[in-house]
């Protein structure tokens, strides 16, 4: 490792593992610390190590990074082949990221969650490289409790998360890194969806895999929504897309899709957004200043999104309804349409919530961690 940090020196250029994945809560904000690194060093060389098969493979590599993909699942409810397999993954996982730190001779590794991050930041803390770990939720996940005492840097999105690490001398709070969204129109975001910027626009999200709950909230309350010439910009899930496609027919309800690459332009058409409250999303939605409708996903580890929600509700920037409530969701959402003059208020609520120095803390921090190793 020495003679290779001293060929990074020579040639002047770090290289940055980024590892985080399974969903989009922490693809996104690894990728939002990647546009930051690049803005800060356009020759900084980024590699990306995820799980083949999920978001991330579908995500990253269009953006142009390098996908390295490691062979890692958690424990699967009812999946008993893959469980058994489970042993052998962790062994596997952990050799291909030692070859991994091998090939690339990383100056940095940052992590944001996910079960790939677990061999990837241990293979790299094992070998005496820097390595930092961003947690978004409340309640943090199984990675982060158990490499928190190792890595060389801790962030937390919610302060609350502290207290399941006692064990941890410090960690910072400094929200949960976004996107950067490209300031869009909202007649450019109508535009780009193919809808009527003259009617009001509900964007439905369920995370990047979609959620069964709320899309079956939308079926269920589709008359009422037309009636109310509300249009929808509905992302389903790729699972989920087959089931709601063949329940719609030949109704036209906006634009249905298993998954919407282009944010920006979602959020600027949004009048409202009905979604889940992982903390990335969250952090989305303050970010773009968006009024939201949170159904929190009721298995979530230590219910945190549950918690996550609270915080935009206590802040009016949101209405939460938990998902044994969704007989009252049609009511709701058409309430908060009907009210322009709420939701500009839970608009300026949800912007007062935002952190947008999230992923350029990090990434500095990256970097000045880098130059101390290249």
């Amino acid at each position: 490792m020495p003679e290779q940090r001293e060929n990074q020196r020579a040639s002047g250029r770090a290289t940055v593992i980024l590892t985080g994945g399974g969903t989009g809560g922490h693809v996104f904000p690894a990728l939002a610390i990647a546009e930051r690194l690049r803005q800060e060093r356009p020759d900084i060389q980024l590699v990306y190590a995820g799980t083949k098969g999920r978001v991330e493979e579908k995500i990253v590599p269009p953006l142009g990074y390098r996908f390295v993909s490691i062979w890692i699942s958690g424990l699967q409810r009812g999946a008993v082949v893959g469980n058994l397999l489970l042993p052998l993954k962790i062994m596997v996982s952990l050799i291909q990221s030692f070859l991994l730190m091998a090939r690339w001779k990383p100056a940095v590794v940052a992590g944001t969650g996910g079960y790939v991050c677990g061999p990837v930041l241990f293979a790299a803390s094992v070998l005496g490289i820097p390595t930092v770990l961003h947690e978004s939720n409340s309640y943090p996940g199984v990675t982060t409790r158990l490499l928190a005492g190792r890595v060389s840097r801790l962030y937390l999105g919610f302060d609350d998360a502290k207290r399941w690490l006692p064990g941890v001398r410090s960690a910072a709070t400094v929200g949960t890194p976004v996107r950067v969204f490209e300031k869009v129109s909202r007649s450019k975001g109508c535009e780009a969806f193919g809808l009527n910027q003259e009617k009001r626009v509900l964007l439905v999200l369920g995370g990047s895999q979609g959620a069964a709950a709320i899309n079956e909230a939308i079926l269920q309350n589709l008359e009422s929504l037309e009636r109310g010439h509300i249009q929808l910009i509905w992302q389903t899930g790729e699972r989920h897309f087959p089931r709601v496609e063949r329940a719609l027919g030949t109704r036209r309800v906006g634009w249905v899709g298993p998954f919407i690459t282009a944010m920006d332009r979602a959020y600027a058409a949004a009048d409202l957004v009905v979604c889940r409250a992982g903390a990335t999303t969250l952090a989305e939605l303050a970010a773009a200043a968006k009024p939201a409708v949170l159904i929190p996903y009721p298995h979530a580890a230590g219910d945190h999104q549950t918690r996550n929600a609270e915080s935009m509700v206590q802040a009016a920037a949101a209405v939460a309804i938990q998902e044994r409530e969704l007989g009252k969701f049609g009511s709701v959402v058409l309430d908060l349409m009907n009210d322009p003059d709420r939701r500009l208020a839970m608009s300026l609520a949800a912007s007062r919530m935002a952190k947008p120095d999230a992923a350029g803390i990090i990434a500095k921090d990256i970097l000045a961690l880098a130059g101390s190793t290249v």
